[in-house]
């Protein structure tokens, strides 16, 4: 008896399979555009074929801390895989980092840059080895050294190495926050600053998860000497790795390298630091948290964005399994009851889209007009965007496993990474508990219930035909804001500040939905309603999704 082989799923080509992204450039860009569709078409061209494989090579050989030289040096070097390294280069090659800061790019695309950016991201981080998070923070650091705050010098000795296009020349940049004593609660972080020769700084302490730990530089959170107490005080210093010589740094000690649930082909390590020099990013003696939330805010519109893309395409090898899957006589992709399943993650896919894609056009607004209506916006838009597409990317990652059956539940099909890979991005950044305070203080201290109730409006008035199950839930959240606004404090405010946030995030990708659709996009029409039925009336949609699967992607 011959043995059954399972064809497996053919990735199609991310861009030119994608409406909903086709439809969204058209809209920011004013129309066709050549120069965008032609780097968006180049980088699918890789993602189908060698970043898939170097995707696959990274995941397999996941890096290696080599403490000692051959002649008992202590080089704290980590080995990272030449997949990984081919990743590095192509983010390089395809200016992840760089675009939305070239003088070329705004010329041409003004605020749309970072539109540009984010549909480069969506195509390029589901196949990346989590190399999305070296770019993220690159990005980051890249528009933290852009604050006039920090010293030219040193703007100038980092910026165009972050910024290079050449992958000889480009460097990458880590992000050590987190500290064993404190994780989130920033307050309690204990590594310190004291002040050295020439306008440097020395710093001491332990960072506890620190990502990209290959990377040369690292921004790093410490407190000044003599600073008082709480996370106000805590100021940004950019750290090298590696001395002029090339040699490792005096006072960086890479302890150990971190076994992961996932993204394990991204080195992250604990560091500790013993008078290691440092760069101020600004002044130290002066409150340096605010500066470091430029580099967190940004962060988190990349922790959207790979939310996003991985759902998208983890909905594309749905579906491409689908079929070629033969099941009770026919292909899997015909079942009534596995389109409506596809066709419900189709809904999410697209909401979590705009929630990305909506905050990379305020921020673009921010940096290149000096927009004070999208900076307002942006601070409740970021960490919403964040915690919704955060938590849609885990549930929908388990239901992409549950798509192939047995087969998505062994290793070498490539299939559970998507579930572990997905599991980081509720928690990098801000998990859903804190970032749901982050939104209560927002709306407390900053006004940002207004921005956010403003855009409902917009979206209610641009699409009135799909309006009506947004009204009353916006009716709610005005109600449920002011009584944040009248009692911030109070036990039932704050016990309910995660289900309040992630109330508004989906009003908010309900009313980015409308908004796309009354451009004529018929995908975002389809998803607004659906997503309206689901996420904010808990009304059951399969019989819906699957009569629409096939516009929604699945």
């Amino acid at each position: 008896m011959s043995r059954f082989i399972q064809t497996g799923p053919d990735l199609p080509d991310p861009y030119r399979h994608d409406p909903l992204l086709d439809s969204w450039l058209r809209r920011w860009l004013g129309g066709a555009d050549p120069a965008a569709a032609q780097r968006l078409a180049v980088l699918a061209g890789e993602v189908v074929g060698p970043l898939r494989a170097a995707h696959r090579q990274a995941e397999a050989n996941p890096p290696q801390l080599l403490r000692y030289g051959p002649w008992g040096a202590r080089v704290d070097q980590v080995v990272t895989d030449p997949g990984w390294q081919f990743q590095r280069d192509a983010a390089v090659r395809h200016e992840l980092v760089a675009l939305p800061y070239q003088a070329a790019s705004r010329d041409r695309w003004g605020a749309a840059a970072r539109v540009v950016q984010h549909a480069l991201l969506h195509l390029y981080g589901p196949e990346s080895a989590t190399f999305s998070c070296p770019v993220a923070m690159s990005d980051g650091a890249a528009a933290l050294l852009r604050h006039p705050e920090v010293a030219p010098a040193v703007r100038d000795a980092w910026l165009p190495r972050l910024l290079a296009t050449d992958p000889a020349e480009a460097i990458f940049s880590g992000q050590w926050m987190t500290e064993s004593s404190g994780g989130s609660d920033l307050a309690r972080s204990a590594t310190v600053a004291t002040p050295a020769d020439s306008g440097s700084w020395r710093l001491t302490g332990d960072k506890w998860f620190c990502s990209a730990v290959d990377a040369p530089v690292a921004v790093a959170l410490a407190r000044p000497a003599g600073a008082s107490a709480g996370s106000r005080t805590l100021a940004p210093f950019l750290v090298p790795r590696w001395g002029d010589d090339g040699s490792p740094a005096t006072g960086v000690r890479i302890e150990r390298l971190k076994e992961k649930l996932g993204t394990r082909a991204l080195p992250t390590g604990e560091v500790e630091l013993t008078d290691a020099y440092a760069d101020p990013l600004g002044d130290p003696q002066q409150s340096g948290l605010v500066r470091m939330m430029t580099l967190v805010q940004v962060a988190r519109l990349h922790n959207a964005a790979a939310a996003a893309a991985g759902m998208r395409r983890g909905l594309a090898y749905a579906r491409a399994y689908a079929d070629v899957r033969q099941v009770a006589g026919g292909r899997l992709a015909s079942s009534p009851l596995h389109r409506a399943t596809l066709g419900t993650l189709g809904v999410a896919a697209a909401a979590a889209f705009v929630l990305a894609g909506h905050a990379f056009s305020l921020l673009g607004r921010v940096e290149v007009d000096g927009d004070p209506a999208a900076a307002a916006e942006l601070r409740v838009v970021a960490p919403l965007a964040k915690l919704a597409t955060g938590r849609l990317a885990v549930e929908s990652a388990s239901e992409y496993l549950e798509c192939f059956g047995g087969a998505g539940y062994v290793e070498d099909t490539g299939i559970p990474r998507l579930l572990r890979d997905a599991q980081v991005l509720p928690i990098w950044e801000g998990t859903t508990n804190v970032l749901a305070l982050d939104v209560q203080r927002a709306v407390v201290r900053q006004e940002a219930a207004k921005p956010l109730l403003a855009r409902l409006e917009l979206a209610m008035a641009a699409a009135p035909e799909l309006a009506d199950p947004l009204r009353p839930v916006v009716a709610e959240l005005r109600e449920a804001l002011a009584g944040v606004v009248d009692d911030p404090y109070a036990p039932a405010v704050v016990a309910g500040a995660r289900g309040l946030a992630l109330k508004m995030a989906h009003a908010l990708a309900a009313a980015l939905l409308l908004e796309q659709a009354a451009t004529g996009d018929e995908v975002a029409r389809i998803a607004a309603r659906l997503w309206c039925a689901r996420w904010l009336h808990g009304e059951e949609i399969a019989v819906a999704a699957h009569a629409h699967a096939d516009a929604l992607g699945g």
